[in-house]
């Protein structure tokens, strides 16, 4: 999501260190991508079996729909292999870690106007209040609209000018101006 393709690896890690990231040390990143075959599924489950604990998939109310092998299958918006036949287009919602519940329905239970970002980082002087910014929740999203508001405790909270799908906690939410990064965070669980 970073526009810093122009910079080496070190350069960027420099960067990250003056400006207190504290991301400047981590180790080199074994990225899935390099799964041949993109069964992302069959490396978690060769590494760490015990990742697949079954569960239920279930609807807004909580009525059991179906089961499941494991949480690892699933993400925020997919809408391919459910297993569940409810005769219209159904997603996942939801995601429970703690009980492995998958949670499905239609389109609009991913609709969300807004989103609480932690961790945030500013890659300019901390604003001093809600300010507009173009914000991207993944890397194929493309940046929408919103009012950026910086908080206490390194955390924002964005308020997006148009409706948007599939917000998924713990993926970064970064706050641009133009192609210019001014910060980001990580979106917090419990998306209004």
């Amino acid at each position: 999501i970073l526009p810093i393709g122009a910079m080496t690896k070190e350069q960027v890690r420099d960067y990250a260190c003056k400006h207190g990231l504290p991301i400047f040390d981590k180790p080199e990143s074994q990225d899935i991508c390099f799964v041949p075959d993109r069964d992302y599924a069959r490396l978690v489950r060769e590494r760490r079996p015990d990742a697949f604990r079954p569960g239920r998939i279930v609807d807004r109310s909580g009525r059991e729909l179906g089961r499941h092998d494991g949480i690892v299958n699933f993400t925020i918006g997919q809408r391919r292999g459910l297993r569940v036949a409810m005769g219209k287009p159904v997603y996942v919602t939801a995601i429970d870690s703690t009980t492995d519940t998958v949670t499905i329905g239609p389109r609009e239970e991913l609709a969300r106007s807004d989103l609480h970002a932690s961790q945030v980082h500013w890659l300019i002087d901390p604003p001093a209040g809600a300010f507009d910014a173009e914000v991207q929740i993944r890397y194929t999203h493309k940046a929408a609209s919103a009012i950026v508001e910086p908080l206490t405790d390194n955390r924002a909270y964005v308020r997006f000018r148009e409706t948007q799908y599939a917000v998924t906690p713990g993926q970064a939410a970064v706050f641009y101006d133009g192609d210019v990064v001014l910060g980001g965070g990580w979106i917090d669980a419990g998306v209004a």
